[in-house]
C-alpha cells in the first residue's frame, strides 16, 4: 500500500522521502535521500492568513526539476522566487503611497509573514546548494532568495520608520491642540475673573439705575470697586496660570 503524504501520488519519488512528508507541507525544509532532492516550500503568505499553502519542488538525480503545482525544468525554481518578488513589489508600491499611520500599519502587517517566509526560503536554498554544490540553478536561486530576504527587511524598516513618523506627528498635533485649548481656557478664566466682582456686587445690591437716580454715586462706587477687584483677581489668575504652564 503506497504511503500517504501531501506529495503528488504520480511522483516516482523514493519512499524514504515520501514517508517524511505528512498530510500538509509543514515548515519549509530540505529532504535529500538517494540523490533525490525535495524542497518543501510555501507560497507567498497573505496577511491575516495563518495557514500556509505548500509547494514541493523535486530534483531528480539527473538534474531535472518538477513542481507539485505544475511545470518541469529549472524554470520552476525561478517561478517560485518570482512569485515572492511580485508579492514584495506589491507591498513596495503600497509603502510608497502610504500617507497615514493606518496605511503604514497595513504594509507592516503584510510584511511580517513575508519576513519569516523569505528568511526560511533563503535557509532552504542555502542548504540545498550545500547538498548539491555543482548545480548552478541552486546557486542562483540561493542568491535570489538572499536578495528577497534583504529587500523585505529594508521595506519593513522603511514602513516602520514611516509609521513612527506619522505617530510622532499626530502626537505633536494633539499636543499643540491641547496647548491652544489651555490658552483659550486661561484667557476665559482671566475674563471671568475680571468681571466676577462687579457681577457679584451688582447681584447682591440689586441696583435699578433707571428708577433710582440717587444710587448713581453708590453705583459708581460699586463699579469702581468691582473693576478694581476684578483687575486684582484677573492679575492673580494670570500669574497663577503662567506658573502652572512653566511647570510642564
Amino acid at each position: 500500500m503506497p504511503l500517504q503524504s501531501a506529495l503528488p501520488g504520480v511522483w516516482q519519488i523514493p519512499a524514504s522521502i515520501r514517508s517524511r512528508v505528512g498530510d500538509s507541507a509543514g515548515r519549509q525544509r530540505v529532504i535529500f535521500e538517494e540523490s533525490h532532492l525535495l524542497l518543501v516550500l510555501h507560497h507567498p503568505p497573505q496577511a491575516g492568513v495563518m495557514q500556509r499553502q505548500g509547494r514541493f519542488l523535486w530534483r531528480r538525480p539527473d538534474g531535472q526539476w518538477t513542481s507539485s503545482d505544475g511545470g518541469d525544468g529549472p524554470a520552476v525554481l525561478a517561478k517560485h522566487l518570482d512569485d515572492y518578488a511580485k508579492s514584495i513589489n506589491r507591498y513596495d508600491q503600497l509603502e510608497e503611497k502610504a500617507a497615514t499611520a493606518d496605511e503604514y500599519f497595513a504594509v507592516i502587517e503584510g510584511l511580517l509573514p513575508l519576513i519569516r517566509s523569505t528568511s526560511h526560503l533563503h535557509q532552504v536554498m542555502q542548504e540545498a546548494r550545500k547538498l548539491i554544490p555543482d548545480d548552478r540553478g541552486l546557486i542562483n536561486a540561493r542568491d535570489q532568495a538572499y536578495e528577497l530576504e534583504r529587500t523585505v527587511d529594508l521595506l519593513y524598516s522603511a514602513a516602520k520608520n514611516g509609521l513612527d513618523f506619522e505617530v510622532a506627528k499626530k502626537a505633536g498635533e494633539e499636543a499643540r491642540s491641547s496647548r491652544n485649548m489651555a490658552r483659550s481656557a486661561h484667557r476665559l478664566n482671566i475674563l471671568a475673573a475680571f468681571f466676577f466682582p462687579l457681577a457679584t456686587a451688582s447681584s447682591v445690591l440689586g441696583m435699578e439705575l433707571e428708577t433710582a437716580r440717587e444710587t448713581w454715586l453708590q453705583a459708581a462706587t460699586v463699579v469702581a470697586a468691582g473693576l478694581l477687584g476684578g483687575s486684582l483677581l484677573a492679575l492673580f489668575v494670570a500669574r497663577n496660570g503662567r506658573s502652572n504652564q512653566s511647570n510642564f
